[in-house]
This record gives C-alpha cells, sequence and structure tokens, in this order.
C-alpha cells in the first residue's frame, strides 16, 4: 500500500492537482447497523476508494452534535459524536487511509456552535454584557420592550435570523443571532478568545494526524459593522453566491482570521491545507480566499452552478483559470455535494433551482433520469481532465440521482420545517448509499435501517452491480481517474480549440477533450482515436450530451 509523503517542494503541494472525494458519514457506511453510517464503516471501505483512484477524503462533520442539521450544529470541536464511534475510530480509520495512500480532510464549522455547547449555555446563565455573551453574537431588541429584533436578517434557513432568550430571572432578554437554525447560534469573530478557541480546535486535529480542513460557511464569520438592516434579491440563492455587499457574507475581515490560520498550519509538516466553503459573487471575489498567505483551495461554485450551456462553461473554465492562476492558487472543480441537487438530476432540470431548494413529490416537471445522465457524464469527463483539484462527492461516481419521492413524514432537513415544507432542502442528496444490488439496505449495513428511505431504483445503481459492467458509470469514473494521474492532468495548462458553437473543447498535450452540449451530432477530427468516451459514439461522431478524450494521428 501507497504511505503519505509528508513534504513536498513549494508549488508541487497534493493539493494543487488532488481529487478528493467528500463523505457524508451517515450516508457511506453504516457497520454496527442503527441505520446511520458510522467512522468503522468508513475504514471498512477505503479500499473501495483506493481502487476508485481518489487521492484524499473529506468527511463531512462528525464531532459531538445533538444532530438538528446533521452535524453541523456541534457542541464540541475535540471529539467524536458516539452516532459515528469514538476517537479510537477516527484514529484507526486515519491511519488505514494513510496506509492507502489517502490523505484525510475533516470538516470545520467555525461560523456557529450548537445551542447545547457549553460556552452557549454559559452565556444563557449569564448577564448582559458578560464575557460569556460575548463569545456569541447577543444584541438589545428594538421597541420599547426590546421586542423586536436587532434588524431585519432572514435565516438561510427561512424565518427570522434572531431569537429572543429568557434571562435567568426568567423575563423576556436580549436576542442572539444565527445565520441558520435557532439551534446554531452564531460566534462573534471580533472577539480573540473565540480565535483562540479555535487555534486549539485547530492543533488538536492536527496533531492527530489530518491532513487538513474543509471549513464550513467560510464567508459568514464576520459581519458588517452595527448590522445594518438587509433584504437580499428574492430570486437569490440562500447562502448570497449571486448577492454582492451581503452584511453577514464576504466580509472583508475574515481574511485576517485565515491568515491567522494559515500560519498555524504552516507549523505542521506535510502541506497540510485549508479549503473555504465561499458562496460569493464573482469568481474573482472567490479567488481572494486563496491568495498565497491564506487558504489554499475555495470550492469553485460559479462553476457547479454553471447550467448545460457550451458558453457557458467555457466561460466559467476559462475565467476561473484566469481568477485563480492570478493569486498563484489552482481552480477547483466540483459537480455535487451535501448541498445541492445532485448533478445526475440537475442537469436535466428544466426550470429554477436555488440552491437549498431542492426536488420533491409536488416537483415538475421532473428532470429526466436518462438525459441527467449522459449529461453528468459528460460533464464528469470534462471536469476530470481540467488542471487543478476535483471534488467527488460520494454516490455520483455510481451515477445516482437525486432521491425525489422521499415521504414527507421522513425528511429531515431543517429548512423544510422552518419553510413549512416550502423548500425541500438537501435530503434527496443525502440518501445512504446502495453497495449491493440485494440484501438488507443495498449493503449500507447487514439490518436494513436507513435514517433516510432508499429509493427502490437503488439496486440498479449499487456498487456491486456497476463493478461487474464495463460501461459503467463506476467503470467510467475508475477510467478517468487512472488516466487523469497518468497524464498527471492535475496541473499543466489547457489550449482551447474550436469544434462548433454548442462545443467544449481544448487540448492537454496530446490529449484532446471534447464534449457536446447541443442538440445535434458533433463531428470529431479525421483521424480521432479515442481513449475514453462517457456515452456510445458513432464512429468519429459525437452524439448529444456526450464527452470523449481523445488523440490525434502525426
Amino acid at each position: 500500500m501507497a504511505e503519505i509523503e509528508q513534504s513536498s517542494a513549494p508549488g508541487s503541494e497534493w493539493w494543487r492537482t488532488a481529487v478528493i472525494y467528500q463523505i457524508y458519514p451517515r450516508s457511506f457506511a453504516d457497520a454496527n447497523g442503527d441505520g446511520i453510517g458510522d467512522l468503522p464503516g468508513i475504514t471498512a471501505h477505503l479500499d473501495a476508494l483506493s481502487e476508485l483512484g481518489v487521492d484524499a477524503i473529506w468527511l463531512s462533520p462528525f464531532m459531538p452534535s445533538p444532530q438538528k442539521d446533521a452535524g453541523y450544529d456541534v457542541s464540541d470541536y475535540r471529539g467524536v459524536d458516539e452516532l459515528f464511534g469514538t476517537l479510537d475510530d477516527f484514529d484507526a480509520m486515519l491511519a488505514a487511509a494513510h496506509a492507502r495512500g489517502i490523505r484525510v480532510i475533516v470538516d470545520l464549522v467555525p461560523n456557529h456552535s450548537s445551542d447545547q455547547h457549553r460556552w452557549f449555555q454559559e452565556a444563557l446563565k449569564a448577564a448582559p454584557g458578560s464575557r460569556e455573551r460575548a463569545r456569541y453574537i447577543f444584541r438589545d431588541g428594538k421597541g420599547p420592550g426590546g421586542e423586536l429584533p436587532p434588524n431585519n436578517w432572514e435565516s438561510v434557513f427561512g424565518g427570522g435570523m434572531w431569537t429572543r432568550v429568557t434571562e435567568p430571572d426568567g423575563t423576556p432578554g436580549q436576542w442572539y443571532l444565527h445565520i441558520f437554525d435557532v439551534s446554531q447560534p452564531d460566534f462573534d469573530w471580533t472577539n480573540e478568545e473565540v480565535r483562540e478557541e479555535f487555534r486549539g480546535v485547530l492543533r488538536f486535529w492536527l496533531d492527530r494526524g489530518v491532513d487538513g480542513f474543509r471549513v464550513d460557511v467560510a464567508h459568514g464569520l464576520i459581519k458588517k459593522d452595527g448590522l445594518p438592516d438587509y433584504t437580499p434579491s428574492p430570486d437569490g440563492g440562500s447562502m448570497g453566491g449571486d448577492q454582492d455587499d451581503v452584511p453577514y457574507w464576504g466580509q472583508p475581515g475574515v481574511h485576517d482570521v485565515y491568515r491567522d490560520w494559515h500560519r498555524v498550519l504552516a507549523a505542521y509538516d506535510g502541506d497540510r491545507a485549508l479549503c473555504a466553503e465561499a458562496w460569493l459573487p464573482t469568481l474573482e471575489k472567490t479567488a481572494l480566499w486563496v491568495r498565497p498567505d491564506e487558504m489554499n483551495q475555495a470550492f469553485n461554485f460559479n462553476y457547479l452552478m454553471t447550467p448545460w450551456d457550451a458558453t457557458e462553461l467555457r466561460t466559467v473554465i476559462r475565467d476561473s483559470l484566469d481568477a485563480f492562476g492570478a493569486v498563484g492558487a489552482p481552480s477547483t472543480w466540483v459537480l455535487s455535494n451535501h448541498d445541492v441537487v445532485r448533478h445526475a438530476s440537475r442537469l436535466a432540470l428544466t426550470i429554477d433551482n436555488p440552491q437549498g431548494e431542492g426536488i420533491g413529490p409536488a416537483t415538475e416537471p421532473k428532470p429526466d433520469r436518462a438525459l441527467g445522465l449522459a449529461r453528468a457524464r459528460a460533464a464528469t469527463t470534462v471536469m476530470l481532465s481540467l488542471p487543478g483539484s476535483a471534488y467527488l462527492y460520494q454516490g455520483e461516481e455510481l451515477g445516482l440521482p437525486e432521491a425525489m419521492e422521499i415521504p414527507d413524514e421522513f425528511r429531515q432537513d431543517p429548512s423544510w420545517f422552518r419553510t413549512n415544507g416550502e423548500r425541500y432542502g438537501r435530503d434527496g442528496c443525502r440518501v445512504p448509499l446502495p453497495w449491493t444490488a440485494a440484501g438488507p439496505a443495498y449493503g449500507f449495513n447487514d439490518t436494513g435501517a436507513s435514517w433516510l428511505p432508499q429509493p427502490a431504483e437503488w439496486a440498479e445503481y449499487a456498487r456491486g452491480a456497476e463493478e461487474v459492467s464495463a460501461d459503467s458509470t463506476l467503470s467510467l469514473y475508475k477510467t478517468l481517474l487512472r488516466l487523469r494521474a497518468e497524464r498527471g492532468l492535475g496541473s499543466g495548462s489547457l489550449v482551447w480549440e474550436d469544434l462548433g458553437a454548442d462545443s467544449v473543447a481544448f487540448r492537454r498535450g496530446d490529449l484532446h477533450v471534447a464534449a457536446n452540449l447541443g442538440d445535434a451530432p458533433l463531428a470529431l477530427p479525421s483521424g480521432a482515436s479515442i481513449v475514453v468516451r462517457s456515452g456510445p459514439l458513432d464512429g468519429d461522431v459525437l452524439p448529444p450530451n456526450t464527452a470523449a478524450w481523445y488523440t490525434l494521428a502525426g
């Protein structure tokens, strides 16, 4: 088994070219049969990820939490929730991953804690103006009796962004800010005690040997002075990705936090990495997060949200390489994650679907499953040929579509409840994975328990079924990742080629990449020798919604 290299020359750090596989722990594999995935389940399936060909895994939150928001409400940043196992289980998983040459990135949630965190419980018992309350954003309300919230901000999950507390003497008291659920109070990052606490959290996990951190809501830590009223665009995404000058997103002071974190990680060997989840209106603003003294990567949400349109796809690739290259950072590429509709469904949607909206039983028209899968395979074929680092979301290598028919009584996303069912939210992309076509829970565990119900069609997408098919999506991913590594496609540059208005085409050395995003067949150059294709070809003709890598004689 490959061992992890612990150092590299500047400019050749592993994260610049890595393929990183996101694991949503509660839905990956369940070793103890309680219906919720766990760390031993991950360890048991690391060989499958090694065979897939990924360089690193990123684990969504597994720290102690009341699970009001699937672990993104952390009550203890230095432990493992008993749902997922123990610290010993984490150490065993980390060691097993490293033994296979797979690095491990953990999710860190610094914008807010759980309301069950020790600090917030202390704040509720303390007086206004106290040290305990200064760790969070407490404010007096407006109106004669303070009965109105401090401003008009609306939560990402729906409803107001402020909740009033009852003081220890039983009287109505101050209000606290929560960008997300009422159970997720925001830290006050102007407070040095908060900053020092998170330096300690970083060191706790770095000392255990983790290779980096994905930082949740990285653009939300600092709020604008004075907390002014703000009304977002009615058709904008809830995370602010298409809006400028939002008083709780992307404030300049947040960069000081990450410069500080950069120094913490720099004290450790092995090119430890920081990746920002930062929804920002432009690629140029996103690139500010990855200047040389800040983070190493930032998710390219502009790329993720690009529709199936050749002009727009060419533009976002070109602009991404320019923007990130201008600050000496690699672009990242991502098509799915735990917060968005899976791209095997999203790319076939014919209606607007803002981030967090989701798809459910009443969504009409539903995306065409065959069309969505064809486009997803083609999109991935393009993505894995691009220079930079690529992120995969668990199950996309199986071609999993969004689970759209989850009954209301099984839904768990806070967005569903806080909007009274107006938003389906993110449950549809979080359904537990199918490992086998037969057996309990499709091999997710041995008992058949599943925290979200698995669709009947999961059988045809099971890893066991796809492993024996040369034409499966899993086989395509394995081939793409193997060739990407062999040809060093994560580094270098590309040269654009012109195969028509509905194509995306470029060259990587002697390898040509072409995708047909139009409705008519696309002729490849004479003498094209196919290296890998996302779907069936007709000779040298690339059908609609298909992509290929090829070489040319001579």
